[in-house]
């Protein structure tokens, strides 16, 4: 495995956090040492994952190596598709940027390339959730 080229890059989404490395290889996906398919329980998670090596054609050009942990498997699919997006704009890092068909472009069109900010509200003191009051009585 001497001379292989890798990126490394870090996604997060709500409470996960995904370290993933792309090295050239043939399409496979490994997440926490277990293939991507046996991981994931529903197939359009993997689908999600992957979007940003279909989008730039990359499918079977990268094998990628994933460790994620924290959170459930809809912020770990995000996390994962943030962080593959990262390595491929590093992979993409010398090629010049301003064209219609580099991976930025692409990738910032598909909508990508940002950090999805959303994560869960704090409970409050004196209600149930975040905003659940307590049902209200008159008598």
């Amino acid at each position: 495995m001497a001379n292989k080229q890798s990126w490394s890059a870090t996604g997060r989404r709500k409470r996960s956090s995904a370290q993933v490395t792309l090295t050239s290889g043939t399409g496979i996906i490994t997440i926490n040492g277990v293939d991507v398919n046996e991981y994931m329980p529903y197939e359009t998670l993997v689908m999600d994952l992957k979007q940003p090596l279909t989008i730039t054609n990359n499918e079977n050009k990268f094998d990628v190596i994933v460790n994620v942990k924290g959170g459930g498997f809809s912020g770990q699919t995000g996390a994962i598709r943030l962080g593959i997006t990262r390595a491929l704009l590093k992979y993409d890092a010398t090629s010049d940027q301003t064209r219609d068909d580099s991976y930025r472009h692409i990738l910032k069109n598909a909508g990508f390339v940002t950090r999805d900010p959303r994560v869960k509200e704090r409970k409050k003191p004196g209600l149930k959730k975040a905003r659940r009051a307590p049902q209200f009585s008159k008598r």
